[in-house]
């Protein structure tokens, strides 16, 4: 079973950027070095959609990311968009245009002004497997993370209040 790690820091860069979009959608990548599984490099990048229901990586930007990831020996390790009115799950155009069957795809619901609901998933040949999400303190001893399913409750579950 495959279990996303990942920095607060980058949640937080992540859930930042997903606000400041919101009502549209906001997408973007998290690097990382080629077959490591860990995110390191935060990019957002523009929704060229604009939308408020779907979102578009904008074709240059596309190009120069990779391209950069390419020179850099990265790959993109998670990909991530918001959801501003519904549930933090692939819809079917997120599935038609999941075309990085290694990446972690990352989802951010914004629906709620005050808690974020975030999961992660791959996608591979249009199948949807939803996975954990570890989020691991800068810093901190490794082995003293936390770690969530968010597709157990989201009605509950407020990521900002369970490190108390």
């Amino acid at each position: 079973m495959h279990v996303l790690s990942i920095d607060r820091s980058i949640i937080d860069a992540i859930v930042a950027h997903a606000r400041r979009d919101h009502p549209d959608e906001a997408c973007g990548v998290v690097a990382g070095p080629v077959g490591s599984d860990t995110p390191t490099r935060h990019i957002p990048m523009d929704n060229a959609a604009r939308s408020m229901t779907f979102y578009e990586f904008d074709s240059m930007e596309h190009l120069r990311v990779w391209r950069e990831m390419d020179d850099r020996d990265e790959e993109p390790v998670v990909i991530y968009h918001s959801h501003t009115a519904t549930e933090a799950y692939p819809s079917r155009t997120d599935v038609s245009f999941a075309g990085e069957p290694g990446a972690h795809y990352l989802l951010v619901s914004t629906r709620e002004p005050d808690s974020e609901e975030i999961r992660s998933f791959r996608i591979v040949d249009g199948v949807i497997t939803e996975e954990p999400v570890r989020v691991v303190e800068a810093g901190v001893d490794p082995h003293a993370v936390q770690s969530y399913m968010f597709g157990q409750s989201p009605a509950t579950v407020d990521y900002e209040c369970s490190g108390r």
